[in-house]
């Protein structure tokens, strides 16, 4: 696979650690948030039972995390969502056409390898400096949970019994976007419920 997708969990175990290897991405990240009017990134304190470590929920390969991102953009431009064999430039094109709605989105508008989302609300992707330059646009948590929950019917998955992360694809149609679905969704739950960064790497 070409993508781990990693938990950071923000505890102060962590987050105050001097030898912390996110302190300068999150400071960052703070600045940024600061400059949109956001609060900075929640600390917890840490207490036993809750995680300190980083940890891996998943990982994918890039096709099938823009098939992903293919589907969703048809969605939210209006178009029908429609299940293909292979990515083609339709994909380019679609980015291209509908660029602006595509940087709204957290699902989308994400680098593929690198970056983060933070159990932070806010309503599109921020790209303001001082961002580190190969980490691409910082998303919201919640924003692609909500994101992710708005998809689900169209990719033939039911909320009330989400798939779990699973080492291979299923059957049917829409089975690399479920897949990648599936992880993308169990890390922003526990992004948001425990308080968690979420990291491509």
């Amino acid at each position: 696979m070409d993508c781990d997708v990693w938990l950071v969990p923000l505890v102060d175990a962590l987050c105050h650690n001097p030898e912390n290897p996110f302190k300068d991405e999150l400071a960052a990240y703070d600045a940024v948030l600061t400059a949109s009017g956001l609060p900075t990134v929640p600390v917890y304190a840490w207490s036993e039972g809750l995680e300190k470590g980083v940890w891996t929920v998943g990982a994918f390969d890039h096709d099938s995390l823009h098939y992903l991102r293919r589907a969703y953009l048809l969605h939210r431009t209006g178009f029908p969502v429609t299940p293909v064999d292979s990515l083609g430039d339709d994909y380019d094109q679609l980015l291209e056409t509908f660029e602006a709605a595509a940087q709204h989105s957290h699902l989308v508008w994400h680098y593929d390898h690198a970056g983060a989302y933070l159990p932070v609300d806010f309503p599109r992707p921020l790209m303001d400096e001082p961002l580190p330059e190969d980490g691409g646009p910082l998303g919201s948590s919640l924003g692609m949970l909500r994101e992710l929950e708005d998809l689900a019917p169209y990719i033939g998955v039911d909320l009330l019994d989400p798939p779990q992360p699973a080492p291979t694809y299923d059957g049917g149609p829409y089975a690399r976007e479920r897949f990648v679905w599936a992880v993308l969704y169990r890390a922003a739950q526990l992004s948001v419920g425990q308080g968690s960064m979420i990291v491509f790497a």
